[in-house]
């Protein structure tokens, strides 16, 4: 089996665990629908879906370089060999042997040379299905290795995708602080040449003097802060920071675009979109096939052994050969008293299977959550965004008239600063919301799988 059959996990949601009938623990039902509103667009979610090529490209070695992700893959390879060594003790074993002795063990015997060579095999008949339990619950467990893996490789591509966005808007942010730091600077050198001449007061000049400053100031500490989330991508990706930066000069300040992720299906569909989902169900799975295998040792348990050998001896007066077979003995063991071990045993094996559950039913109450909050916080970003670009566009207008006017005299520099910095909140408040919405749209993203599908553990 290499995965958990969706009908399966199905008639477990309706009403338990099909594979475990004892003490059962019903799942809960995802909602019928979603309840936040739903984007307006065909996209699959995935990373390619943004028109910004750097960016999977970016995610992809930030994949590779992970430490989460080679840990992911070093559990597959344990999980894939205790599903081997599970597989094997269905079957029977064989074990071979070679002997040889020169000498003698009685004087009144001549040396002799003793030859021998045989195979000795057993086999225990899985006559209550303990065996076939304990490699059900390997497999699941290397199923949910794979899913688990994945779940990493998604939480890894989202956060480099929320690194890239948080840069281009900050760099973004840096380029209109500096912008309005040097509008700040020539106003301060016109304002200083204004005074001089007795056109303006001195105040006006120490004003212009402290905006210029404070400009310079915040233009600074953008800069730093840009320079924080490149250093955050180099540690992401392990690309060497000269070679990031020159990928990353190509745009400069561009937030990448992309369709809307398309929400289709319903909510229950996510048990077969999302990996972390699919290997929390896996862990039910092993966890029931090992509450199986708990119970089935309560029981006889039936081996088979057998043998075959050759044997030559020579000595200096004679030689002979012989061969030597045994079918047997057949043991069959019956439990008698062990002091309660394998009751106890079997309600350790009951009690995780209850936590598995649990713990299926959280992450699927979890998932649904993260798929909604990021539909609310996209559909709270979009029914802002008109307002938001109404506002930078007329805040602009307003400073460009307000310039005008206090060139010609008739306003005042505190106006001219006031409508400086309503400008200047408005631009920033619209590139923060630009990143909000791609934030969320890759939270979406990953809260929907990244266009995962539990097909890709088929066979493996």
């Amino acid at each position: 089996m290499t995965r958990l059959p969706f009908a399966l996990l199905a008639a477990a949601l309706a009403g338990g665990c099909a594979v475990a009938p004892e003490s059962p623990a019903p799942l809960p039902a995802a909602p019928s629908a979603w309840q936040a509103p739903l984007p307006a667009g065909a996209g699959a979610p995935g990373w390619t879906r943004f028109d910004d090529p750097l960016l999977p490209a970016l995610i992809d070695t930030a994949q590779a370089a992970s430490a989460d992700v080679s840990a992911a893959a070093s559990r597959i390879a344990q999980a894939r060999a205790a599903r081997t060594a599970a597989a094997a003790a269905l079957g029977p074993r064989a074990d071979a042997s070679a002997s040889a002795v020169h000498g003698r063990n009685d004087p009144t015997t001549p040396i002799a040379t003793s030859l021998s060579a045989g195979v000795q095999a057993g086999w225990e008949l899985d006559l209550f299905g303990a065996g076939r339990a304990g490699r059900d619950a390997a497999q699941a467990r290397l199923t949910g290795a794979l899913a688990t893996r994945d779940a990493v490789r998604l939480v890894v591509a989202a956060e480099t995708a929320t690194g890239y966005v948080a840069l281009r808007a900050c760099e973004a942010q840096r380029d209109v602080a500096q912008v309005d730091s040097a509008s700040r600077a020539e106003t301060a050198r016109l304002t200083e040449a204004a005074a001089k001449a007795g056109f303006r007061a001195p105040a006006d000049a120490a004003l212009a003097r402290a905006s210029a400053a404070q400009g310079r100031a915040l233009a600074t500490q953008q800069a730093a802060a840009c320079e924080q989330l490149v250093k955050s991508l180099v540690a992401l990706t392990a690309i060497d920071e000269p070679a990031l930066r020159q990928r990353l000069a190509a745009a400069t300040a561009r937030l990448p675009q992309g369709a809307p992720t398309a929400v289709d299906g319903l909510p229950a569909a996510l048990l077969q979109q999302r990996p972390d989902l699919s290997a929390a169900a896996q862990a039910v799975a092993a966890a029931a096939a090992d509450r199986m295998q708990r119970d089935a040792a309560r029981w006889p348990q039936l081996s088979l052994a057998g043998s075959v050998g050759a044997m030559r001896v020579r000595t200096s007066d004679l030689s002979f050969s012989a061969t030597t077979f045994a079918i047997g003995p057949l043991t069959l063991s019956v439990p008698l008293f062990d002091g309660g071990r394998r009751a106890a045993d079997l309600a350790a094996a009951r009690a995780a299977y209850d936590d598995a559950v649990l713990q299926l039913q959280a992450a699927l109450r979890n998932a649904v959550r993260e798929v909604e909050d990021a539909l609310v916080r996209l559909q709270s970003a979009a029914s802002r965004a008109d307002d938001a670009r109404l506002a930078a566009d007329n805040f602009e207008a307003s400073l460009r008239a307000t310039e005008a006017r206090w060139k010609g005299g008739v306003a005042s520099l505190f106006e001219l600063e006031d409508a400086r910095r309503s400008a200047a909140a408005a631009r920033a408040a619209l590139i923060e919301l630009e990143r909000e919405r791609l934030v969320a749209g890759i939270d979406l993203t990953r809260a929907l799988g990244g266009g995962w599908s539990t097909d890709r553990l088929a066979g493996m």
